[in-house]
């Protein structure tokens, strides 16, 4: 897990896509549209309307308007940051650089406002290695992340 000793230089978001941080939550059915496109399992809505609404923030990419990438965070507002969702369209050509970005986005403002908080995430396979990049490792100190679906 990151301890914000250093942080890779930001990356440059490419022309034509535009970042987009909201303390208040998205376009649920935009947001559930895009995580099924990702691979994310089939959920309604008001589920994903729920999750948003118990969500610190979030962090959106959107080209021609259009949701390309997307990452929401949890907080206990003291010791404890999760990232969430975190994913990009598939067959996007910059994914790894729209990824970077949006990682360093979500960071950035958590140096800012939690500095020296666990930070945790569940990605996507194709992420892990940008994610490397802002010195998250995979099972720290043996730890082994399992989750269980109701």
């Amino acid at each position: 897990m990151p301890y914000f000793r250093s942080q890779p230089p930001a990356p440059r978001l490419p022309e034509g896509f535009v970042l987009v941080m909201e303390d208040q939550p998205a376009d649920a059915p935009a947001v559930n549209r895009f995580l099924q496109q990702c691979g994310a399992p089939v959920r309604s809505d008001n589920t994903i309307a729920r999750a948003l609404q118990a969500s610190a923030w979030t962090v959106r990419l959107l080209r021609n308007d259009q949701l390309v990438g997307f990452v929401r965070v949890t907080s206990d507002q003291a010791l404890n940051a999760n990232l969430w969702d975190l994913g990009v369209v598939p067959d996007e050509p910059q994914a790894k650089r729209l990824l970077a970005v949006l990682v360093h986005a979500a960071l950035s403002r958590l140096r800012k406002e939690l500095p020296g908080c666990s930070i945790s995430l569940a990605s996507p396979p194709q992420a892990i290695e940008v994610l490397e990049t802002f010195d998250f490792i995979t099972d720290p100190n043996g730890i082994r992340v399992m989750g269980l679906d109701l």
